[in-house]
């Protein structure tokens, strides 16, 4: 009974997590309770086989059913150096969104040519950095846009290759903070106008469209909007063939793939978001008669969630009876907003007791002077005491890059383990880091 609690809540941590004799949990070969005590806490924890083995596994799986395929990371999910170095490595291209993330890309040496450039308010100044950088990729999201960039690569004398990143109008059946695919939405140009769009494109000088971008949304559970989604602009682009003579080269799908984060909700293996959508593609060209387009794929999430853990020392336990049991930790929002943002759940273990048997539950609180600084509810675990390592699933993508200074508090640290081995990829941050842009 004890290790049945332990083993059901492992296949969330990373695939290198285990219990050692002393009971506690074990990430890369690491001892988290050491970890907690040499690096302190909050600490996230990243595990280099688990990262490595997400971007082998997209490969794999999707390359196998269509070979023409590349694999894009998309490194809003967490842009450390040290990640989209594992990317870089892995032969993984990049999915950037700023002139910030495309200067991490290139401090790390990854070859210009595999970034694409995304974002729906790109600046004059992005666009310029991407043209002399000669980022691989701008993904076009309006028509303002298109317009800006064809006056900066007439005057830069430059002609990037381009994505219009089109709407197709489908419900990802996510949650509303992560839907980019429908009509209504901040992103992308609808499909009623897609024809346009692609005909002001053909008209502009000093672009080449290349191809086609969508992307449905975050965190999706189901692998029939994927279907829908390579039917609707397959169908759109088939269209386009006949009435602008314009075919496009390649196909930017997006992401959206899910990561797992609670024990009863599992994703769809990669093998089943690959079958549809290679099988789909291959299936509507040759129904409607189209040259197989290069397919882009942009997984960010589904790379990086599980493979790290964020580890916590709990402080104040209060219990307020018939009511709920607050178990406070040392972090919280500051780090990890995603419960405050949009409801997101995690689950965790007590590292120094990972295989004691739950005995109540409790919610996870956070340090910051909110009451919606929550990081889990009602989550059942083995009886807990100030100064316990709580380890929580499942923390790789958004954490970090959304972590705040709330209450002037100090950034995480984040440390790589393998094969028993750590490596600090980037420290805490102190009270200097906290004012160093402060001019009084």
């Amino acid at each position: 009974m004890t290790i049945k609690n332990a083993v059901s809540r492992l296949p969330l941590f990373p695939i290198t997590a285990d219990i050692n004799a002393q009971g506690h949990l074990t990430l890369g070969g690491c001892d988290a309770v050491q970890l907690a005590e040499e690096f302190g806490t909050p600490l996230y924890v990243f595990d280099e086989k688990g990262l490595r083995s997400q971007c082998a596994g997209f490969k794999k799986e999707f390359g196998q059913r269509y070979a023409d395929t590349t694999v894009v990371y998309a490194s809003k999910a967490v842009a450390l150096k040290a990640i989209l170095s594992i990317a870089k490595e892995e032969g993984l291209g990049l999915d950037v969104v700023s002139g910030g993330e495309m200067e991490i890309a290139r401090a790390v040496g990854v070859p210009m040519e595999r970034l694409y450039f995304h974002g729906n308010n790109k600046s004059a100044e992005e666009l310029k950095m991407a043209l002399e950088l000669g980022v691989g990729r701008i993904v076009v999201d309006n028509f303002q846009e298109l317009a800006l960039l064809n006056g900066i690569a007439r005057d830069m004398k430059r002609t990037p290759d381009i994505l219009l990143r089109i709407s197709p109008g489908v419900d990802p059946h996510t949650h509303q903070y992560n839907t980019t695919g429908i009509t209504d939405s901040k992103f992308g140009i609808p499909l009623s106008r897609g024809e346009e769009a692609v005909a002001a494109a053909q008209k502009a000088g000093n672009v080449k469209l290349v191809g086609i971008h969508y992307h449905l949304g975050s965190a999706i559970f189901e692998v029939e909007p994927f279907r829908k989604g390579v039917e609707v602009m397959t169908d759109f682009i088939a269209g386009l063939k006949k009435k602008l003579g314009f075919e496009a080269k390649e196909l930017d799908i997006g992401g959206g793939y899910a990561a797992q984060y609670v024990i009863d909700a599992p994703p769809p293996p990669i093998a089943d978001y690959a079958e549809v959508v290679t099988a789909t593609l291959t299936r509507q060209c040759r129904e409607l008669k189209l040259t197989p387009p290069r397919l882009v794929i942009e997984p960010g999430r589904a790379i990086v969630a599980r493979s790290a853990v964020a580890l916590y020392r709990v402080g104040t336990i209060k219990d307020i009876p018939g009511i709920r049991c607050y178990v406070c930790v040392d972090g919280g929002m500051g780090d990890n907003i995603r419960q405050a943002l949009y409801g997101a759940k995690h689950e965790a273990l007590v590292a120094n007791r990972a295989t004691a048997k739950d005995t109540a539950v409790v919610t996870i609180a956070g340090k910051y002077c909110e009451s919606g600084d929550i990081l889990i509810r009602d989550i059942p675990l083995p009886e807990i005491a100030a100064g316990d390592v709580l380890a929580v699933a499942t923390c790789g993508a958004y954490c970090i890059p959304m972590a705040s200074n709330y209450n002037a508090a100090m950034k995480p640290a984040v440390v790589m383990v393998k094969d028993g081995k750590t490596k600090l990829i980037r420290r805490r941050e102190t009270v200097a880091d906290l004012t160093r842009c402060e001019t009084v």
